[in-house]
């Protein structure tokens, strides 16, 4: 698939769309206006790729609403530079989002299919993390930390103390808690064991997948 005239010009209403939802950070709309979603995606499904709602791809998973991602996003407040962590890489895009607005992303994916295969792929369009893991996003990655941000793009049942305790003093962490709907909360480390939370409306996500080895 090629990025044509026709998908920026769909791209350009889906960064408005997004906008008049209420995202304000003009860095994150800028990022939904560059990135061409539907390389994310099947190619049957191309006529989906500009439409603000999630979608279905490998191992049962989910391209998330293009709302949901700029709105975790704005959450996150990047500046260029930040290390971030994010927990579920799965189709990329929310990856290629955060590294469009200059983070340096870690990665980490659960699912072996599509590890292997988003890998490849974000390496071939030239969004390129600084490392991407096969892993238990439940414990974050501890040898690469402290992290200035963390974003989980699954629905969590519980906080993971792993991913708090690998914030920067300052930093802040986006994850959806609840089972079958799930509140978006962010916490911001103020010290060293102290943080602040806050909490943002309820959304649906798939769940956050644990190694239970």
């Amino acid at each position: 698939m090629k990025d044509t005239l026709k998908h920026q010009g769909m791209r350009n209403q889906l960064a408005k769309t997004v906008a008049a939802k209420g995202i304000t950070d003009k860095k994150v709309i800028e990022a939904i206006k560059s990135i061409p979603r539907h390389l994310f995606m099947d190619s049957s499904f191309e006529d989906h790729a500009y439409q603000d709602k999630a979608f279905p791809i490998a191992a049962n998973q989910t391209i998330s609403q293009p709302y949901t991602v700029a709105f975790q996003t704005q959450l996150l407040e990047i500046r260029p530079g930040d290390k971030i962590l994010e927990i579920g890489t799965g189709s990329g895009y929310q990856c290629a989002v955060l590294i469009e607005m200059g983070a340096q992303v870690y990665t980490i994916e659960r699912q072996n299919e599509l590890f292997k295969k988003t890998s490849r792929f974000l390496s071939k369009i030239g969004y390129k993390p600084k490392k991407i893991i096969f892993g238990d996003g439940y414990k974050g990655l501890p040898d690469e930390a402290p992290f200035d941000g963390i974003i989980v793009t699954a629905g969590a049942p519980f906080v993971p103390k792993p991913l708090m305790s690998q914030l920067k003093v300052g930093g802040k962490l986006v994850i959806p808690v609840g089972d079958e709907i799930q509140t978006m909360t962010r916490f911001t480390r103020t010290s060293e064991k102290e943080f602040k939370k806050e909490t943002y409306g309820d959304f649906r996500f798939v769940p956050l997948l644990e190694d239970r080895n």
